[in-house]
């Protein structure tokens, strides 16, 4: 009785500590807000892999928005500290901001915050998870006998306390055709493009077909591979959204509604304006 009180006091005991756990994970997080449709140094933002609806390889349940996300293994609850590094990512269903699935556009050059990343740009992503502290970094490294993804074998990505040279991404335009026309051009926010690891030079990607399960369920896996196809282009498993919150209200871009819905298309405004007479005031 004595250790449980002491425990207890301590905020050591097992349901304290999973109660602490989520409530920082899961914790709504309030996004940055693009005033000029780019991503600048120190926005916080989440990465979603958009639907892949090309893809016809995909397990049932696969399909729809998935977001980058802390994979929190069951033997962390049993450790003192909130996270400990190294710590895996998933993909997760949850588009919602939150805790686990919010990052930090960080400096890795010496930019100040504020500045808008650009296309070739280093940076780094950067999440506490909820928590006020340790700060956990997005890296990656070239694949190894003993450090490869579990599901697929391919290279692993993870999250580590450490700033180092795994820790650097860059972003690459959509279209390879126009992506040496966009180098050096500011990296619109809310957009698809492709996040490559600076030091491998391999693209972070969302097989779909490979789920691994963790404290919170069935969660699918997230490598560093680049997948092309016949004529060379990434596939839809690289693309990528950062996305910025809805200045309008306490929602993301992608739960913006159209800007007209229900409104006259182009085409129907023409018909119902080709009947009408303008008089003649000479």
């Amino acid at each position: 009785m004595r250790d449980f009180i002491r425990k207890r006091d301590r905020g050591e005991l097992l349901m304290q500590k999973i109660g602490r756990l989520e409530e920082n994970l899961l914790k709504k997080i309030k996004l940055s807000v693009s005033k000029d449709g780019f991503i600048c140094f120190g926005d916080t933002v989440m990465l979603l892999s958009p639907d892949s609806k090309s893809s016809v390889d995909n397990y049932t349940g696969a399909c729809g928005n998935l977001t980058l996300a802390i994979n929190l293994e069951e033997i962390s609850i049993y450790s003192a500290v909130s996270l400990q590094a190294p710590c895996g990512v998933s993909a997760v269903k949850t588009i919602d901001p939150m805790g686990r699935n919010t990052f930090c556009l960080l400096s890795v050059d010496g930019s100040s915050v504020g500045e808008p990343i650009r296309f070739g740009q280093k940076f780094g992503l950067g999440t506490t998870g909820g928590f006020s502290d340790p700060m956990l970094y997005l890296a990656s490294d070239h694949k190894s006998f003993i450090r490869f993804a579990k599901k697929s074998h391919l290279q692993q990505v993870f999250l580590t306390d450490e700033l180092s040279y795994l820790t650097c991404w860059q972003a690459a335009f959509l279209d390879p055709q126009l992506r040496l026309e966009y180098e050096g051009s500011p990296v619109p926010a809310n957009s698809k493009v492709i996040i490559t690891h600076c030091h491998t030079n391999r693209s972070l990607a969302v097989p779909r077909n490979f789920w691994t399960r963790s404290y919170f369920g069935r969660e699918y896996e997230v490598i560093c591979h680049t997948y092309l196809d016949s004529h060379r282009v990434e596939e839809d498993k690289n693309y990528w959204v950062i996305v910025t919150a809805n200045p309008g209200d306490d929602g993301t871009m992608i739960d913006r509604p159209d800007p007209q819905p229900g409104g006259i298309g182009k085409k129907e405004f023409c018909q119902e304006t080709e009947n009408i007479k303008i008089p003649d005031y000479k």
